[in-house]
Protein backbone atom coordinates (compact mmCIF):
# COMPACT_ATOMS: atom_id res chain seq x y z
CA UNK A 1 0.00 0.00 0.00
CA UNK A 2 1.27 3.48 -0.94
CA UNK A 3 -0.62 5.11 1.98
CA UNK A 4 -1.84 7.91 -0.27
CA UNK A 5 -3.77 10.36 1.88
CA UNK A 6 -5.23 13.81 1.26
CA UNK A 7 -6.27 16.16 4.06
CA UNK A 8 -9.31 17.76 2.47
CA UNK A 9 -9.31 20.55 5.04
CA UNK A 10 -5.98 21.72 3.58
CA UNK A 11 -6.31 20.70 -0.08
CA UNK A 12 -6.92 23.69 -2.40
CA UNK A 13 -7.94 21.43 -5.32
CA UNK A 14 -5.20 22.82 -7.60
CA UNK A 15 -4.54 19.38 -9.18
CA UNK A 16 -0.77 20.03 -9.22
CA UNK A 17 -0.17 16.54 -7.82
CA UNK A 18 -2.12 14.96 -10.67
CA UNK A 19 -0.35 17.09 -13.29
CA UNK A 20 3.10 16.23 -11.92
CA UNK A 21 2.62 12.45 -11.63
CA UNK A 22 5.01 11.02 -14.22
CA UNK A 23 2.67 8.17 -15.19
CA UNK A 24 -0.57 10.08 -14.69
CA UNK A 25 -1.72 7.75 -11.92
CA UNK A 26 -3.45 10.38 -9.80
CA UNK A 27 -6.97 11.37 -10.80
CA UNK A 28 -9.25 14.11 -9.49
CA UNK A 29 -12.52 12.79 -8.10
CA UNK A 30 -15.08 15.29 -6.79
CA UNK A 31 -12.30 17.86 -6.96
CA UNK A 32 -9.81 15.96 -4.80
CA UNK A 33 -6.79 13.81 -5.80
CA UNK A 34 -7.05 10.04 -5.62
CA UNK A 35 -4.54 7.25 -6.31
CA UNK A 36 -6.64 4.27 -7.46
CA UNK A 37 -5.65 0.98 -5.87
CA UNK A 38 -5.27 -0.71 -9.27
CA UNK A 39 -2.59 1.83 -10.25
CA UNK A 40 -0.49 1.71 -7.10
CA UNK A 41 1.84 -0.96 -8.48
CA UNK A 42 3.01 1.45 -11.21
CA UNK A 43 3.95 4.18 -8.72
CA UNK A 44 7.75 4.68 -8.57
CA UNK A 45 7.54 6.34 -5.13
CA UNK A 46 9.20 9.58 -6.26
CA UNK A 47 7.05 11.57 -3.79
CA UNK A 48 6.58 14.41 -6.30
CA UNK A 49 2.88 14.49 -5.49
CA UNK A 50 3.71 15.29 -1.86
CA UNK A 51 6.38 17.90 -2.46
CA UNK A 52 4.49 19.77 -5.20
CA UNK A 53 1.54 20.28 -2.84
CA UNK A 54 1.89 23.85 -1.60
CA UNK A 55 -0.33 23.60 1.50
CA UNK A 56 1.10 20.20 2.51
CA UNK A 57 -2.24 18.47 2.24
CA UNK A 58 -0.97 15.27 0.64
CA UNK A 59 1.07 12.47 2.13
CA UNK A 60 2.28 9.20 0.64
CA UNK A 61 4.28 6.21 1.88
CA UNK A 62 3.46 7.25 5.42
CA UNK A 63 5.50 10.44 5.05
CA UNK A 64 4.48 13.63 6.82
CA UNK A 65 5.01 16.64 4.52
CA UNK A 66 5.81 18.73 7.60
CA UNK A 67 8.97 16.66 8.04
CA UNK A 68 10.36 17.75 4.64
CA UNK A 69 12.81 20.64 4.35
CA UNK A 70 11.30 23.87 3.08
CA UNK A 71 12.83 25.10 -0.21
CA UNK A 72 11.64 28.69 -0.44
CA UNK A 73 14.65 31.02 -0.69
CA UNK A 74 17.09 28.33 0.42
CA UNK A 75 18.79 27.21 -2.80
CA UNK A 76 22.32 28.55 -3.41
CA UNK A 77 22.27 31.27 -6.05
CA UNK A 78 23.81 30.96 -9.52
CA UNK A 79 27.07 32.69 -8.60
CA UNK A 80 27.58 30.44 -5.57
CA UNK A 81 27.05 27.37 -7.72
CA UNK A 82 29.42 28.73 -10.37
CA UNK A 83 32.18 29.17 -7.80
CA UNK A 84 31.57 25.71 -6.34
CA UNK A 85 31.68 24.02 -9.77
CA UNK A 86 34.67 25.99 -11.02
CA UNK A 87 36.50 25.97 -7.70
CA UNK A 88 36.40 22.26 -6.84
CA UNK A 89 39.69 20.56 -7.61
CA UNK A 90 40.97 17.00 -7.74
CA UNK A 91 42.83 16.71 -4.45
CA UNK A 92 46.12 14.84 -4.75
CA UNK A 93 47.49 15.60 -1.28
CA UNK A 94 45.59 14.48 1.81
CA UNK A 95 46.09 14.73 5.53
CA UNK A 96 46.27 11.28 7.14
CA UNK A 97 43.62 12.07 9.76
CA UNK A 98 40.38 10.17 9.06
CA UNK A 99 37.03 11.91 9.07
CA UNK A 100 34.55 11.20 11.83
CA UNK A 101 32.09 8.40 11.09
CA UNK A 102 29.24 10.83 11.69
CA UNK A 103 30.60 13.16 8.98
CA UNK A 104 30.89 10.34 6.44
CA UNK A 105 27.41 9.05 7.28
CA UNK A 106 25.93 12.52 6.80
CA UNK A 107 27.63 12.95 3.41
CA UNK A 108 26.35 9.58 2.19
CA UNK A 109 22.86 10.08 3.61
CA UNK A 110 22.51 13.32 1.66
CA UNK A 111 24.12 11.82 -1.45
CA UNK A 112 21.43 9.12 -1.40
CA UNK A 113 19.05 11.85 -2.64
CA UNK A 114 20.87 12.01 -6.00
CA UNK A 115 18.50 11.19 -8.88
CA UNK A 116 18.33 7.67 -10.29
CA UNK A 117 16.54 6.31 -13.35
CA UNK A 118 12.85 5.60 -12.63
CA UNK A 119 13.68 6.26 -8.98
CA UNK A 120 15.34 2.83 -8.71
CA UNK A 121 17.63 3.96 -5.87
CA UNK A 122 20.00 1.14 -6.79
CA UNK A 123 23.37 2.76 -6.08
CA UNK A 124 25.32 1.11 -3.27
CA UNK A 125 28.45 2.36 -1.54
CA UNK A 126 31.35 0.63 0.11
CA UNK A 127 33.30 3.11 2.16
CA UNK A 128 36.74 2.58 3.63
CA UNK A 129 36.98 4.46 6.93
CA UNK A 130 39.88 2.76 8.74
CA UNK A 131 43.38 3.94 7.66
CA UNK A 132 44.70 0.42 8.31
CA UNK A 133 42.22 -0.93 5.79
CA UNK A 134 43.38 1.69 3.30
CA UNK A 135 46.97 0.56 3.87
CA UNK A 136 45.93 -3.05 3.24
CA UNK A 137 44.26 -2.01 -0.02
CA UNK A 138 47.44 -0.21 -1.05
CA UNK A 139 49.50 -3.36 -0.41
CA UNK A 140 47.06 -5.60 -2.26
CA UNK A 141 46.97 -3.17 -5.19
CA UNK A 142 50.75 -3.17 -5.44
CA UNK A 143 50.91 -6.95 -5.27
CA UNK A 144 48.27 -7.25 -8.00
CA UNK A 145 50.06 -4.80 -10.29
CA UNK A 146 53.42 -6.45 -9.68
CA UNK A 147 51.94 -9.79 -10.70
CA UNK A 148 50.24 -8.33 -13.78
CA UNK A 149 53.42 -6.54 -14.84
CA UNK A 150 55.51 -9.68 -14.34
CA UNK A 151 53.14 -11.63 -16.60
CA UNK A 152 52.98 -8.75 -19.09
CA UNK A 153 49.21 -8.82 -18.55
CA UNK A 154 48.60 -5.07 -18.44
CA UNK A 155 47.05 -4.04 -21.77
CA UNK A 156 48.58 -1.25 -23.79
CA UNK A 157 45.69 1.13 -23.22
CA UNK A 158 46.32 0.87 -19.46
CA UNK A 159 50.11 1.01 -19.70
CA UNK A 160 50.14 3.94 -17.26
CA UNK A 161 49.61 1.34 -14.53
CA UNK A 162 52.98 -0.21 -15.34
CA UNK A 163 54.56 3.10 -14.38
CA UNK A 164 52.88 2.96 -10.99
CA UNK A 165 54.71 -0.19 -9.88
CA UNK A 166 58.24 1.23 -9.38
CA UNK A 167 56.82 4.33 -7.73
CA UNK A 168 54.81 2.25 -5.28
CA UNK A 169 57.83 0.05 -4.61
CA UNK A 170 59.66 3.21 -3.56
CA UNK A 171 56.97 3.90 -0.97
CA UNK A 172 55.09 6.51 -2.99
CA UNK A 173 51.32 6.41 -3.38
CA UNK A 174 50.51 7.56 -6.94
CA UNK A 175 47.14 5.77 -7.00
CA UNK A 176 45.54 6.52 -3.63
CA UNK A 177 47.44 9.76 -2.94
CA UNK A 178 47.63 9.19 0.77
CA UNK A 179 43.87 9.59 1.09
CA UNK A 180 42.42 8.19 4.32
CA UNK A 181 39.17 7.09 2.65
CA UNK A 182 37.96 5.33 -0.47
CA UNK A 183 34.39 5.29 -1.77
CA UNK A 184 33.40 2.48 -4.15
CA UNK A 185 30.09 2.99 -5.94
CA UNK A 186 28.30 0.11 -7.63
CA UNK A 187 24.89 -1.11 -8.69
CA UNK A 188 23.48 -4.58 -9.18
CA UNK A 189 22.65 -6.14 -12.51
CA UNK A 190 19.09 -5.27 -13.38
CA UNK A 191 19.24 -1.67 -12.15
CA UNK A 192 18.05 0.03 -15.35
CA UNK A 193 20.45 3.01 -15.48
CA UNK A 194 23.16 1.84 -13.12
CA UNK A 195 26.13 3.46 -14.87
CA UNK A 196 24.54 6.90 -15.09
CA UNK A 197 23.16 6.58 -11.55
CA UNK A 198 26.62 5.95 -10.10
CA UNK A 199 28.26 8.84 -11.95
CA UNK A 200 25.49 11.19 -10.82
CA UNK A 201 25.75 10.04 -7.20
CA UNK A 202 29.52 10.51 -7.10
CA UNK A 203 29.18 13.94 -8.71
CA UNK A 204 26.74 14.96 -6.00
CA UNK A 205 29.06 13.53 -3.35
CA UNK A 206 32.00 15.48 -4.77
CA UNK A 207 30.23 18.84 -4.74
CA UNK A 208 28.71 18.22 -1.31
CA UNK A 209 32.12 17.28 0.07
CA UNK A 210 33.71 20.40 -1.47
CA UNK A 211 31.06 22.59 0.18
CA UNK A 212 32.11 21.05 3.52
CA UNK A 213 35.85 21.59 2.95
CA UNK A 214 36.46 17.89 2.21
CA UNK A 215 38.62 16.93 -0.76
CA UNK A 216 37.85 14.27 -3.35
CA UNK A 217 39.55 12.59 -6.32
CA UNK A 218 37.93 10.58 -9.10
CA UNK A 219 40.27 7.59 -8.92
CA UNK A 220 40.41 6.01 -12.35
CA UNK A 221 43.71 4.26 -11.59
CA UNK A 222 42.07 2.34 -8.74
CA UNK A 223 39.02 1.54 -10.84
CA UNK A 224 41.13 0.18 -13.71
CA UNK A 225 43.21 -1.91 -11.34
CA UNK A 226 40.49 -3.31 -9.12
CA UNK A 227 37.57 -3.58 -11.51
CA UNK A 228 39.19 -4.14 -14.89
CA UNK A 229 42.45 -6.00 -14.23
CA UNK A 230 42.28 -7.61 -10.79
CA UNK A 231 38.62 -8.16 -9.85
CA UNK A 232 39.63 -10.37 -6.94
CA UNK A 233 40.44 -7.09 -5.21
CA UNK A 234 36.77 -6.17 -5.40
CA UNK A 235 35.80 -9.39 -3.69
CA UNK A 236 38.34 -8.65 -0.95
CA UNK A 237 36.56 -5.38 -0.13
CA UNK A 238 33.11 -6.94 -0.25
CA UNK A 239 31.68 -5.89 -3.61
CA UNK A 240 28.97 -8.43 -4.58
CA UNK A 241 29.73 -10.47 -7.68
CA UNK A 242 26.54 -9.35 -9.42
CA UNK A 243 27.48 -5.68 -9.12
CA UNK A 244 28.98 -3.42 -11.75
CA UNK A 245 31.59 -1.16 -10.16
CA UNK A 246 31.36 2.01 -12.16
CA UNK A 247 33.83 4.25 -10.34
CA UNK A 248 35.74 4.99 -7.17
CA UNK A 249 36.47 8.19 -5.30
CA UNK A 250 39.14 9.14 -2.78
CA UNK A 251 38.20 11.60 -0.08
CA UNK A 252 39.47 13.17 3.12
CA UNK A 253 40.88 16.37 4.56
CA UNK A 254 43.02 18.16 1.95
CA UNK A 255 46.67 18.88 2.64
CA UNK A 256 46.54 21.71 0.11
CA UNK A 257 44.54 24.92 -0.33
CA UNK A 258 43.61 26.58 -3.61
CA UNK A 259 42.87 30.30 -3.81
CA UNK A 260 41.28 30.84 -7.22
CA UNK A 261 39.65 29.04 -10.10
CA UNK A 262 41.54 27.75 -13.12
CA UNK A 263 41.00 29.42 -16.51
CA UNK A 264 39.95 27.19 -19.37
CA UNK A 265 41.14 28.07 -22.87
CA UNK A 266 38.20 26.33 -24.48
CA UNK A 267 34.51 27.09 -24.18
CA UNK A 268 31.86 24.41 -23.93
CA UNK A 269 31.50 22.29 -27.06
CA UNK A 270 27.96 22.93 -28.21
CA UNK A 271 26.08 21.74 -31.27
CA UNK A 272 22.68 23.35 -31.63
CA UNK A 273 20.07 21.21 -33.27
CA UNK A 274 17.81 22.85 -35.82
CA UNK A 275 15.28 20.89 -37.89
Amino acid sequence: MKQFHVDRSLCIQCAECAKDCVFGLISMESGYPVLPADKEAVCIECQHCMVVCKPGALSILGRNPADSLSLAGRFPDKKQMEILIKGRRSIRRYLPDPLATETIDELLKITAHAPTGVNSLGVEFIVVEDPRTMDAIRRETLEALQDLAKRDAIPEDLCVLKQMVPLMEQGLDPIYRGAPHLLIASAAEGVPTREADVYIALSYFELLAASAGIGTTWCGLAKWTMADLAPHLLRSVGVPENHDVVYMMLFGKPDVQYYRTVQRDQDAKIRRLVK
